[in-house]
């Protein structure tokens, strides 16, 4: 995990160092900077040293917390991110928790009823829900319930503390945006997963020994089919949270996402450090987390 997480900031620093345009002149401007003023900012934010004495700076602070100022507000980085994590991690949990709750039981009942209508109706709406654009549907979405039906407003946000309804009401489009794009590929996933497990020797021995439906498929099919489905749920949230960059700027919600665009345009170089480091760290922690999760499930699995 840590050689992991090691690798993980050499590849940030390297990558964002690599990134156009010059940290100086964002914060001073294009036009008219002095040589010695010019010279005189980049020996302050360390540019002017080995890149490698940089990085290892910088790790230092990491390591202490500090993920350093933004050069064009000079505020903190890390009291910048945390203001935004909350809007990030509602719209990423709801999405997620949506998606499941749309991806297993219409997944079940598709494997259950193969080859039935319902089936077929599943499976193309499946690889149709893949195929869009998660930004396409957001503005449809917008389009049709905010700006045609008047339902619910098109963009902002409002956090949980302060208003749990108008929170429901913002979060509810951008939600159902990524809900729906994941609950497309679970969906696929689980009735794969359970048609796979459906055919096993054991489900047919519970249904000779008389068991209800129900029983064979809560208790013994899926919680053997969920071991590729944490895999696949662990993928896509790595690719929910990437999501979200986009999502957020089509709903102008204030995230962590939106942050990392607008440091990007202006090229404010920690602030985008700073972010990238902590997705990197999120989807770390979701795969230890999905690594866990599959010793749970299936007790045959262990780790030396």
């Amino acid at each position: 995990m840590i050689p992991l997480l090691l690798a993980t900031t050499i590849i940030i620093f390297l990558l964002l160092k690599l990134v156009p345009g010059d940290p100086v002149l964002a914060m001073l401007g294009t036009q008219g900077v002095e040589e010695q003023i010019y010279r005189q900012y980049r020996e302050e934010l360390g540019l002017d040293k080995p890149l490698h004495i940089q990085y290892f700076k910088w790790l230092g602070r990491v390591v202490q917390g500090d993920l350093g100022r933004s050069i064009i507000t000079r505020q903190k980085v890390g009291l910048m991110i945390r203001q935004r994590l909350a809007a990030t991690s509602q719209l990423v949990f709801s999405g997620f928790l949506l998606g499941i709750l749309i991806a297993l039981p219409i997944g079940i009942i598709a494997a259950v009823k193969r080859n039935t209508i319902f089936d077929l109706i599943v499976t193309q709406m499946a690889v149709i829900g893949t195929a869009l654009p998660t930004f396409w549907l957001g503005m449809m979405l917008i389009l049709l319930f905010a700006l045609k039906l008047q339902w619910l407003p098109p963009s902002g946000y409002v956090s949980f503390s302060s208003d749990f309804i108008s929170c429901l009401k913002y979060m509810l489009l951008p939600s159902v945006t990524l809900g729906l794009h994941l609950g497309t590929v679970l969906m696929r996933q689980t009735r794969s997963a359970m048609l796979d497990v459906l055919g096993k020797d054991y489900i047919r021995t519970a249904k000779a020994k008389g068991l209800s439906e129900m029983t064979i498929i809560c208790k013994h099919a899926l919680k053997n089919a969920l071991v590729p489905i944490i895999t696949v749920s662990a993928l896509q949230i790595q690719r929910l949270i990437a999501g979200a960059v986009i999502i957020e700027n089509v709903f102008a919600i204030p995230g962590i996402g939106r942050m990392m665009m607008d440091a990007i345009h202006m090229h404010d170089f920690p602030v985008m450090q700073g972010c990238v480091l902590v997705v990197a760290m999120l989807v770390l922690f979701i795969n230890l987390t999905a690594d866990i999760l599959y010793a749970y499930v299936n007790p045959r699995i262990s780790y030396q």
